[in-house]
């Protein structure tokens, strides 16, 4: 029950944060689709009640809002809907959410932003209107873009959204001596990057970190083993090894290699034998992968959110060819001292962020780590 004298505005804020809360729990867990969270409130003002609630299921069926309008049954009727993106309108292989809002006898519903699927984009809005729903749109707009950025890059720029971590020591570095691994950050802080990777549909490094550190790129938070993501390799070349950690749990945790279309035949033939699945682009001008078509490729294949763990040297080629949408420093309490190491900021990506290209949203204290999260200062797309 909400106070008789709370303004309209703050109930539709504090309804759509639940419904936001909602969708983002099953963020990495519904690709193709975004994770769209949906709240039915029925009850006068100042009495409000909360009926129903749903968020798109695991593979992206079905949609949140059915789920919703399901659970609240009766209690729909004249009530009010939250959904954090607007419903969609056109057939797949589900009905369109339209007609389950349509069907349920909901009075008004309030979306936070446009659906920018062609398929949508406003005619989901334009259908219940013309049904004599009253529409409102835009509430905690920018919130509801953060959390659907993946759908908004993939269908506006045709790419996953990419999230870039990067640790680092006091005095800036991400790895000391060659062959010498460097423990930066504390618990605190990799329990946050493994809710990353809960929440992300792909995990992606270079095929160096790999071959330096052999990780096993799961998610190792107490309840959320299952949550593991996609792992993808870049690997131009495809040197990955049988014996590695990723190769050997491929049948268990689903393994993308991007390669090059010139990488060996033999190489192929035999990541293939053990599970991983190999994606093919074209080589840029250096002979490695092209990273734009190399995410492009990742689009095709389904995945909106993408987490870089790679490193600096990946990190800075995502930068330069500006593909960094957020972008996360983690600076652990000690340093590397006299002698120095791999810097954590290559000259690409400092010059994002000091250009104000990426530009700093939130700063975290994570036990003796402090993060520091940046976001591009240029949408997604022109209409975003």
């Amino acid at each position: 029950m909400t106070s008789s004298s709370a303004p309209a505005i703050e109930v539709d804020h504090r309804f759509m944060r639940l419904a936001l809360a909602l969708g983002h729990r099953n963020l990495g867990r519904t690709w193709p689709n975004p994770s769209v969270g949906a709240v039915v409130v029925a009850g006068e003002p100042g009495f409000e009640r909360i009926v129903g609630q749903g968020v798109t299921a695991p593979g992206g069926r079905p949609h949140g809002e059915p789920l919703a309008v399901a659970m609240a049954g009766e209690a729909a009727r004249g009530a009010t809907l939250y959904v954090t993106l607007e419903p969609c309108s056109h057939h797949g292989r589900t009905p369109p959410c339209t007609d389950a809002i349509l069907s349920a006898g909901i009075a008004r519903v309030v979306t936070a932003m446009e659906d920018p699927d062609p398929r949508v984009a406003g005619s989901g809005h334009a259908r219940l209107r013309a049904a004599g729903i009253a529409v409102t749109t835009g509430i905690l707009r920018e919130e509801a873009y953060r959390a659907h950025l993946g759908h908004v890059s993939r269908i506006g720029l045709g790419r996953p959204s990419l999230h870039l971590k990067l640790a680092r020591t006091r005095d800036g570095f991400a790895a000391g001596a060659p062959d010498k691994r460097l423990q930066i950050t504390g618990a605190v802080a990799n329990g946050l990057v493994h809710l990353w990777r809960a929440h992300s549909d792909a995990i992606m490094v270079g095929i160096g970190t790999v071959r330096a550190d052999d990780p096993s790129l799961n998610v190792r938070l107490p309840g959320l083993a299952g949550r593991s993501p996609v792992r993808v390799v870049l690997d131009s070349t495809l040197r990955l090894l049988p014996s590695t950690h990723l190769v050997r749990s491929a049948r268990d945790i689903p393994t993308l290699v991007v390669t090059t279309s010139g990488a060996p035949a033999h190489a192929r033939r035999m990541l293939a034998s053990t599970g991983v699945e190999i994606l093919s682009v074209d080589a840029g001008a250096d002979g490695r992968i092209d990273l734009d078509a190399a995410l492009r490729r990742l689009g095709d294949y389904g995945l909106s959110r993408i987490c870089s763990e790679g490193g600096p040297h990946l990190g800075d080629a995502l930068a330069k060819a500006d593909l960094v949408d957020v972008c996360t420093l983690i600076t652990g309490p000690v340093e590397l001292g006299e002698g120095g190491g791999l810097p954590a900021v290559g000259p690409h990506l400092g010059e994002r962020l000091s250009s104000g290209h990426l530009r700093p949203v939130e700063t975290r204290d994570l036990g003796s780590d402090r993060a520091v999260t940046y976001e591009r200062s240029v949408p997604c797309s022109p209409d975003s």
